[in-house]
C-alpha cells in the first residue's frame, strides 16, 4: 500500500477531507449504534489515522448549544488547534460563525494558530441557519440575505487584515464591521492568507463563493444539481475576475461494503433508526431558512426526511457501495469540477482507515489513467446513479 506522500504527489489530484465529530451524536441524526466518539482523545486518533492514510483536510463543526441529536459540542477553533498539535501534515478547517465572532478576533486567532501549526489552518465561514442558537446567546437574528451580507463583509475583513500593508494597516467601512488603520502582526504563515471556505445554495451564498471565498462548499445533490451550481458560481466569479480562483468542495456520507446490497442495508438501517423527533425539528428549522431565500433554493429547501438524517444531504452524493463503485463516483465528481470531497462516516474508529486504504488508492489509480477529466465519459460510465429518479 502506497503511503500518503506517494498517494498525494499529483498536483492535479482531488483532495480529501473528513468531518471532525467534535459534537456528540456522530454525523447522522439516528439512534443506530456508532463507533464514533466526540472527545479529544478519540478525535486525535481519527486525525492521526486520516493523516497517515492520505486525507489532507479535516473540518471541525461549530455549535453553541444542544440541538437535533447533538447534546454536547466542543468549540471549533480550540478543537482545531488541539488536533493540529497532535498531527504533522493534516490541515484543519475551523468553522466560524459571524455574529459571535468579530473578524479582528478571528483573524488574530487564526494567524497565531497558523504560526503554531506551520501553516495548516483554514476557516469555514458559516452564515447560520439555527435561530434558536443565535437568540440563546443574545445575538441578533438577521434575515437570510443580511446574514450572508454580513458573512461577505466578514470574509473581506479577514482577507484585508491578513494582507494589509504593514505601514497603512487595514481600513474598512461596511454596514457590519469597521476598521481604521488596523495593523496586525504577525501575519499568517500561509500566503497570501489561510484558505477561506464557505457554502450554501442560495443566490446569496453563490455570490459570496464567487466574490470573496477561496472554496465553495456544496451539500449533496443529484447530477444536474451539482453541474448547475458549479457552472453558476463560476459564471458569477467570472463577472468579478475570479473565475480561476474559486474551488469547489462537496459533502458526502461514505458507506463502503463488500457488496452494494450490504452498503444499502446499512443506509436503510441508519434511516430506519432515525431520531424522528430530532429530524423533524431539524427539517423545520432548515427548510424555513431555505424557503426564505429569494430563489427558494437555500440549503435543504428540497430535502426529504431521509435526506436530512445526514446533516448536509450527504446520502445524496451516493458514495455508498463497493470500494470500486465509490471510487468511480468520486472521479465523476472530479470531472464536474469538484476539487475536494468532504467525507462523513458512521464508524469513525474503522471507516476513515478503510476509506484511506481501500478507496483513496483506487481514486489515485483512476486519476493516473486520465479519469476524472472527460465529464461526458464519466457521466456515461457512472452518472445514471445521480439521476433524480434514483434519489
Amino acid at each position: 500500500m502506497a503511503d500518503a506522500a506517494q498517494l498525494n504527489s499529483d498536483p492535479d489530484r482531488l483532495l480529501f477531507a473528513y468531518w471532525v465529530p467534535n459534537v456528540s451524536g456522530g454525523l447522522v441524526i439516528s439512534k443506530i449504534p456508532q463507533r464514533t466518539s466526540w472527545d479529544l482523545k478519540s478525535n486525535l486518533r481519527y486525525a492521526q489515522t486520516a493523516e497517515r492514510v492520505g486525507f489532507e483536510y479535516a473540518l471541525t463543526q461549530i455549535r453553541f448549544t444542544a440541538s437535533y441529536g447533538a447534546a454536547n459540542q466542543h468549540e471549533s477553533v480550540s478543537f482545531s488547534q488541539a488536533l493540529l498539535q497532535g498531527t504533522e501534515k493534516l490541515r484543519l478547517i475551523a468553522a466560524i460563525l459571524p455574529g459571535p465572532w468579530n473578524p479582528a478576533v478571528a483573524a488574530k486567532q487564526l494567524a497565531s494558530i497558523d504560526h503554531y501549526s506551520e501553516g495548516r489552518i483554514a476557516v469555514n465561514i458559516v452564515s447560520g441557519w439555527f435561530k434558536g442558537e443565535f437568540t440563546a446567546i443574545g445575538e441578533w437574528w438577521l434575515d437570510h440575505a443580511e446574514r450572508y451580507r454580513r458573512s461577505n463583509e466578514f470574509m473581506r475583513c479577514l482577507r484585508g487584515i491578513w494582507t494589509a500593508d504593514d505601514e497603512e494597516g487595514f481600513t474598512f467601512a461596511g454596514d457590519f464591521y469597521r476598521f481604521r488603520n488596523y495593523r496586525m502582526s504577525p501575519k499568517p504563515v500561509q500566503k497570501p492568507h489561510p484558505p477561506i471556505f464557505q457554502g450554501g445554495n442560495s443566490d446569496d451564498a453563490r455570490n459570496n463563493g464567487a466574490e470573496v471565498a477561496d472554496w465553495y462548499f456544496m451539500n449533496g445533490n443529484d447530477l444536474e444539481g451539482f453541474r448547475t451550481q458549479i457552472l453558476d458560481v463560476k459564471a458569477r466569479a467570472a463577472k468579478v475576475g475570479r473565475e480561476q480562483h474559486v474551488k469547489f468542495a462537496v459533502n458526502g456520507f461514505v458507506i463502503v461494503r463488500e457488496t452494494e446490497e450490504e452498503a444499502m442495508r446499512v443506509l436503510q438501517e441508519i434511516q430506519g433508526k432515525a431520531d424522528a423527533e430530532a429530524v423533524e425539528a431539524f427539517k423545520g428549522a432548515v427548510q424555513t431558512a431555505g424557503a426564505s431565500t429569494n430563489n427558494k433554493q437555500g440549503m435543504w429547501a428540497t430535502s426529504t426526511f431521509n435526506d436530512l438524517v445526514q446533516y448536509n444531504d450527504g446520502f445524496k452524493t451516493k458514495l455508498i457501495g463497493t470500494k470500486e463503485q465509490v471510487a468511480e463516483r468520486i472521479v465523476l465528481l472530479k470531472s464536474l469540477g469538484v476539487n475536494l470531497v468532504l467525507a462523513a462516516f458512521l464508524h469513525y474508529e474503522d471507516d476513515i482507515e478503510q476509506f484511506g486504504n481501500e478507496v483513496l488508492p483506487l481514486v489515485r489509480e483512476l486519476e493516473s489513467k486520465g479519469r476524472g477529466k472527460d465529464v461526458e465519459y464519466e457521466i456515461e460510465q457512472t452518472g445514471r446513479v445521480y439521476q433524480k429518479h434514483s434519489a
